[in-house]
């Protein structure tokens, strides 16, 4: 049948001798089958006692509603049994004149599933044959969604598809027991109720296998060597030669459950999966997808069913008392102490190889490790080493994401900088009170702090500027700034703030020479462009002691201005080093904390 999001089951009834009965204006025509009357038939009373008058009984047959669902060889409508008014499904044979080996197929379906009396197989209530000679066959309505349907939409939860599974392997295995091999299990063949309940359908293709008991005919003309099933979840013997047998429905049954844990078939779908099939016909969800996280029990469980021997997979009632353990949360202990041991070992290997790269891998083999034996001390001493101590070589991954990070403290310290050098304009405020010797002085002045300034901020916006600009920029705001009042008064506050800022730059402030460098040049480049004459002299040293100058102010105003300049540039340069470390010890106390928390996790680290 044609797979809906919203299907109901088979059946509405088309008996022999049909005749047709009144119906409302709006209903279809309405079939039923004669019967002898029961006019004439005496009526018993609980007493035993015949009644002289005899029960009315409502006529027999069926109202007939919409159709369900079709496929190539039969139809299936919703109706109502109008004698006891419940709701049923019919499916009757499609075309005017089917070929024997179709009717003889459709009457074998009709008979193995009236002889699974199962809560998750639809029973049959009615076989017959409509005023045409055409088979019907009537069974219970079912609503709901397919599984196949449901993974789609990915709304259920794995454990809700894993009961189903349960039901659906236990439904199988009645199935067995009385002979009967389904040969066409798929997720578009099972179908889920809308209060839990879950049924097997589509028994069309099914097969007699227990000559012990009396079968239907056969249902092709072609043999029992012709394949019938869908590809993706049709075993290897059935596609080589046609044998349906229940280890059959059992791969089945492994390839339902691998799309279950791995969230996509085990075979591509079409013509490709016979070839894939036939040439690899197992798989480990756990391996195909190991971002799913797919529990080492239901793994084995469904690698089991998968094998490419008939004989050595498990049966349905074993597929389905192995789920229902784990969905019941026994553990298989000894399984995972083993399966933690090779992960254990293959981790060991990959660190033994001494690459970078292959760290990630060896964390994430010695965490499943752990996580199958929590108690295992050698994957806890691994995974604790992994985690909390550093590796002589970063991976490039590991590189590329310090790279990260220390580009997020370039912009946040750059964006500091930024406001340092923009809280100077601030200072144009008191520039009318005070004598100005060099306007052209002044406007480098504020030029540089301005360069400075856009400096820190395209750093800001991309964390890369290069280091040597930012050294060049600092450089040329000391130099500025000593014109104001010598290379002694104010500017070493500068420097020192410049340095701050600078040192927290790993590729300059962890290399001590280029430091104490700079430091030098910002200091001595003012005094010796002094001594040559390319700058105005700011400063004298004599027997008197130390006499200094500004070339952009004069006059006692600018002497009292130097103090509050220098108390704000002081503050400024406090504000910005506290910025600094806040946010250093602010990661320095993330990382001791993750650290701890993670030594938690390990056994070994908590004892």
């Amino acid at each position: 049948m044609a797979d809906e999001p919203r299907r109901t089951l088979p059946g509405p009834p088309v008996g022999d001798d049909l005749v047709a009965t009144r119906r409302a204006p709006d209903e279809r025509a309405v079939t039923v089958p004669a019967t002898p009357s029961t006019a004439s038939q005496p009526t018993l009373v609980p007493g035993g006692r015949e009644q002289d008058s005899p029960v009315e009984l409502p006529a027999p047959g069926y109202l007939i509603g919409e159709l369900i669902g079709r496929g190539g060889m039969g139809e299936v409508l919703a109706a109502v049994d109008t004698r006891i008014g419940r709701e049923v499904a019919i499916k009757r044979m499609r075309g005017e004149a089917p070929s024997r080996e179709a009717t003889a197929r459709f009457l074998r379906e009709a008979m193995v599933q009236a002889r699974l009396d199962h809560p998750a197989i639809a029973p049959v209530h009615e076989l017959g044959a409509d005023e045409t000679g055409q088979p019907y066959f009537t069974m219970k309505r079912l609503t709901g969604v397919t599984l196949a349907a449901k993974l789609a939409d990915g709304g259920a939860t794995l454990q809700l598809l894993l009961r189903a599974f349960v039901d659906v392997c236990r439904a199988i295995s009645f199935a067995h027991a009385r002979g009967v091999v389904h040969g066409d299990l798929k997720p578009a063949n099972i179908m889920l109720g809308e209060y839990g309940e879950v049924y097997v359908i589509d028994w069309g293709i099914a097969r007699v296998v227990d000559t012990a008991r009396p079968a239907p005919a056969p249902v092709d003309g072609a043999g029992p060597s012709t394949p019938l099933g869908t590809p993706g979840y049709m075993a290897p013997e059935q596609l080589r030669d046609g044998t349906a047998l229940p280890a059959s429905d059992a791969y089945a049954l492994g390839s339902i459950l691998f799309e279950l844990l791995a969230g996509e078939p085990l075979h591509p779908r079409g013509t490709l999966a016979i070839v894939s099939t036939l040439s690899t016909p197992a798989a480990s969800p756990l391996e195909r997808r190991p971002d799913r996280h797919v529990p080492v029990e239901l793994d084995a469980i469904t690698r089991a069913a998968l094998l490419e021997d008939p004989a050595a997979r498990p049966t349905a009632r074993t597929l389905a008392d192995d789920v229902q353990r784990y969905l019941d949360g026994d553990r298989d202990l000894e399984r995972r102490r083993a399966l933690a041991a090779e992960l254990l070992a293959d981790a060991t290997a990959v660190l033994a190889t001494r690459a970078p790269e292959r760290r990630g891998d060896a964390m994430r083999l010695a965490g499943r490790a752990l996580a199958l034996d929590p108690e295992s001390a050698p994957a806890a001493q691994l995974v604790g080493s992994l985690l909390l101590e550093p590796p002589a070589e970063l991976p490039a991954d590991l590189v590329a994401s310090l790279d990260a990070e220390e580009r997020s403290v370039a912009r946040d310290r750059s964006r500091k900088a930024m406001w340092a050098f923009l809280s100077i304009f601030a200072f144009w405020g008191i520039i009318p009170f005070l004598t100005v010797r060099s306007w052209t002085n002044l406007i480098v002045l504020y030029a540089v702090i301005g360069l400075a300034g856009t400096v820190s901020f395209l750093s800001h916006r991309t964390g890369r500027v290069p280091v040597a600009v930012l050294l060049g920029a600092n450089l040329l705001v000391a130099l500025t700034f000593s014109r104001i009042a010598s290379v002694f008064i104010l500017t070493p506050v500068v420097i020192s703030v410049a340095l701050m800022a600078l040192t927290s730059i790993p590729s300059f402030g962890e290399r001590r020479l280029a430091v104490i460098a700079w430091a030098s040049i910002a200091v001595l480049v003012p005094l010796l462009l002094e001594h040559l004459g390319l700058l105005a002299p700011t400063s004298v040293i004599s027997e008197d002691g130390l006499t200094t100058s500004s070339s952009i102010f004069g006059g006692p105003a600018a002497i009292s201005a130097l103090i509050p300049a220098n108390l704000a540039f002081i503050v400024v340069g406090g504000l910005l080093a506290a910025g600094l470390h806040r946010r250093r010890r602010e990661a320095q106390r993330r990382l001791h904390i993750q650290a701890w928390h993670l030594g938690q996790l390990l056994p070994s680290r908590r004892a």
